[in-house]
């Protein structure tokens, strides 16, 4: 089922303004509104947050916006900067989230996220982090997911707080509260039916189509149609000129699995051969298919490194032919490098003494391709003397920047993501322990090593300037091995309560 996700930019060319004006720009919390012309009128064409909270609205003529506020900021609005900017942005998530993008002017973007979700950890993980980062960049959103455009769209206007995620086939429900705005229909439209006495979705919907569709026109029911998915509602994915791109137009229709893996073969060739002539290899590929219908699908692969290698890149795109519905045939074929870097050539070995190294690039691609790439990674050794601290996740093909584990004591093949607490009988204070329980099972300690004293990083933190763990390599009757410590050195409180803790397991 498509899965369709509306970006709603509420104060886009007030943000788009700030971010270009950078350090100029007037403070957020000014009362500002971008002012235009609708004929002879100038009229306001932005309002800034607490100009709207003043009683400011978009469409209100510049003088009323004088009477109602003397002291309001205006500036001038410039409408061709605003969709210059807004088509970058589809263009940034176009690189990073899905492979059919588009843009919704004056103020959103429409995504069809069918397939990709999974890589970013799912919808609400996807929603949110498209949010949280434009907030970051200056830029406030709200987005919302469902199955069409129609409904994703009135959700992230009326909805989204700053997401919404309409469940698979809840459309209706869910947006039959929403006030008719939502509908994407012309203002007289919207007077129209207010007249009439609806007021919100579920109303319109609740109604006989004919007598509607005979005063207002065929584009309120079509727009009733698309909203439920009674009629599909396709879009034209954008693309930049810039990006190297192939393009393979049918005069029949195909639709055979081997008839579009042979011609996907041939589009990676010559696009790996327009990739070679900028000095480019591919990080990113998005292979779309146009229907006869007038619907987009779409495969996306990823790779760990730029590529330009066509058996390589051939294989990730035809494991994933067997998402694609052709329906009653496909009749283009768009294979794009949305994301593209240098890729630097590297002399192969030379000599008999040169010991070839093994490349495992190309299966870390194909894994990656099918679980998501957040998902795969590898540890590498932080200088910490804290054990918790002593790892962290870099991508798999990621640079050796040369750090070690010190080799003096050795570390457990599996680190607790936090010490569990344990009860432990120990004759003193700093021998090792001859028993201990934990998660409800008891064991003898036959062999024990230690302690390992580790201090705290107090140059991190003030809490940890007298903090202590003495850490015990101990093993059990049946030959399990432990790590567990002791907190605290029973000498000073500030130190540690003197509890027990199991922190990891040996191989």
């Amino acid at each position: 089922m498509p899965r369709v996700v509306s970006l709603f930019l509420p104060g886009w060319p007030i943000d788009r303004l700030r971010r270009s004006l950078g350090a100029s720009a007037p403070p957020p919390d000014d009362r500002l509104v971008l002012v235009g012309r609708e004929g002879s009128r100038r009229i306001v064409t932005a309002v800034s947050r607490p100009a709207e909270q003043a009683g400011l609205r978009v469409g209100m003529p510049l003088t009323k916006a004088h009477a109602l506020l003397p002291d309001v900021l205006t500036m001038p609005a410039d409408p061709v900067a605003d969709a210059a900017a807004l088509n970058r942005l589809a263009l940034w998530a176009l690189q990073h989230y899905a492979p059919i993008v588009a843009p919704d002017p004056p103020d959103g973007l429409v995504i069809d996220t069918t397939g990709a979700d999974h890589l970013h950890g799912g919808e609400e993980r996807m929603l949110t982090g498209l949010v949280n980062r434009l907030g970051a960049s200056g830029i406030f959103a709200r987005a919302a997911i469902a199955d069409t455009w129609g409904a994703a769209h009135a959700a992230a206007r009326f909805c989204a707080d700053p997401v919404c995620i309409i469940a698979p086939g809840a459309t209706s429900d869910r947006v039959a509260p929403l006030p008719i705005l939502g509908l994407r229909i012309p203002p007289d439209i919207v007077t129209g039916l207010h007249v009439l006495g609806f007021a919100t979705i579920g109303d319109v919907l609740a109604v006989p189509r004919a007598p509607l569709v005979l005063r207002f026109g065929p584009l309120l029911g079509r727009r009733l149609d698309q909203l439920q998915g009674i009629l599909s509602e396709p879009f034209d994915p954008l693309r930049d000129p810039e990006l190297a791109s192939v393009r393979k137009v049918f005069g029949e229709p195909i639709g055979a699995p081997e008839t579009i893996a042979r011609y996907t073969t041939a589009l990676v060739h010559e696009l790996c051969l327009a990739l070679e002539k900028r000095g480019l290899g591919a990080r990113r590929l998005d292979l779309l298919f146009h229907r006869v219908d007038n619907s987009v699908q779409a495969i996306r692969v990823g790779t760990a490194q730029p590529v330009r290698d066509e058996k390589r890149l051939t294989r990730l795109l035809s494991d994933r032919i067997e998402t694609i519905d052709p329906g009653f045939g496909i009749e283009i074929m768009d294979l794009t490098a949305t994301l593209a870097e240098p890729l630097v050539l590297q002399q192969a070995v030379s000599s008999l003494i040169e010991e070839e190294q093994a490349d495992i690039a190309g299966l870390v691609d194909v894994i990656a391709n099918r679980i998501g790439a957040r998902r795969l990674y590898r540890m590498a050794p932080v200088e910490s003397d804290v054990p918790e601290r002593s790892v962290h996740r870099v991508a798999p093909l990621a640079p050796d920047d040369g750090a070690t584990w010190q080799g003096r004591w050795p570390r457990p093949a599996r680190l607790l993501a936090r010490p569990e607490p344990i009860e432990v009988m120990a004759l003193l204070p700093d021998h090792p322990p001859g028993a201990f329980a934990w998660r409800g099972v008891r064991r003898l300690v036959k062999r024990a090593d230690g302690p390992e004293r580790i201090f705290g990083e107090w140059w991190k933190r003030d809490a940890e300037l007298a903090a202590v763990r003495d850490y015990f390599q101990v093993e059990d009757a049946s030959g399990e091995r432990f790590w567990l410590f002791r907190s605290g050195n029973e000498q000073q409180a500030a130190s540690g309560a003197g509890r027990w803790f199991l922190h990891g397991i040996f191989a």
